[in-house]
């Protein structure tokens, strides 16, 4: 399967961090890493994906969706730690036809050379499963926090750099690719309007979280060939590289948000529809 290099337009500018006094940071523990795009690119999949959602759910996701932690009004979300990616070029080239299809098999065939790698498609499995057996007890705070965590680990895997080995740009001359990509350039326009399509019942939903790895991995060298042209003729990653580099790349994220949130409701909509669709307050 070739992957073949877009030509994209003009998108998105990037925010600038706020970062605090050194006084302020000497007074108090060190905090765990932020992913604030991240979290952003999170809550917009979030929202969308209650609107992809059939008539029969959506009023239930509508009514509570303040409920969720990352759509509350103080917004809440677990630490993005290196399980949540999954580094599969480590162990065999793309499009991964050998891939086990579980975590024992892996580990069984790659042993020592599996660790470390991350564990994004079981993570996003094992919530998928818990949100079955919530919606199954019609347990409204566990479906709602479930389903919350189920969409971040979607997010997670329609990220390009959770996906490769040469997540920081680290193997191919392009180091801090991580930071660039997602702290700096998904500081998105908060406006942006996602483009979704409707939920589906998903047949085979343990199979599905390896369609999502392919469908995002294919646009691994599109990123690191528009990091590339973006830094041409610059000096630095200065305000000027990270513009272009925003409006090379935009398409592509627009692109992987708006499968993310289709894929998040179509997720919550198997869930569901598993459970016996039951009757949500």
């Amino acid at each position: 399967m070739k992957r073949a290099v877009a030509v994209l337009g003009p998108w998105l500018a990037p925010l600038l961090l706020v970062a605090g006094t050194a006084e302020a940071l000497s007074a108090q523990p060190a905090e765990k890493p932020r992913h604030a795009a991240l979290e952003i690119a999170q809550q917009k999949a979030e929202e969308s994906a209650i609107d992809t959602l059939p008539k029969q759910l959506k009023p239930f996701y509508k009514a509570h969706r303040a409920e969720m932690p990352a759509l509350g009004v103080e917004p809440e979300f677990p630490p993005r730690s290196p399980e949540r990616r999954f580094l599969v070029d480590r162990l065999m080239p793309f499009p991964f036809t050998e891939l086990p299809r579980s975590e024992a098999a892996l580990k069984a065939k790659y042993g020592d050379k599996a660790e470390g790698i991350g564990r994004l498609p079981w993570l996003i499995q094992e919530s998928y499963a818990r949100l079955v057996e919530a919606m199954k007890a019609q347990d409204k705070a566990k479906i709602l926090a479930e389903s919350d965590t189920l969409a971040g680990l979607v997010v997670d895997i329609h990220t390009v750099v959770n996906l490769s080995d040469n997540y920081d740009g680290q193997k191919s001359g392009q180091p801090g690719l991580y930071v660039r990509y997602v702290e700096k350039v998904l500081q998105y326009d908060r406006d942006l309007k996602l483009s979704p399509e409707a939920a589906r019942y998903l047949d085979e939903p343990k199979e599905y979280v390896f369609s999502m790895l392919l469908a995002t991995y294919v646009w691994l060298d599109n990123v690191l060939y528009l990091d590339d042209l973006a830094k041409r003729g610059k000096s630095g990653y200065s305000e000027i590289y990270f513009e272009d580099f925003a409006k090379r790349v935009g398409p592509i994220l627009k692109d992987r948000l708006s499968r993310a949130a289709e894929d998040v409701g179509s997720y919550w909509y198997t869930a569901w529809s598993v459970a016996g669709r039951p009757e949500l307050k």
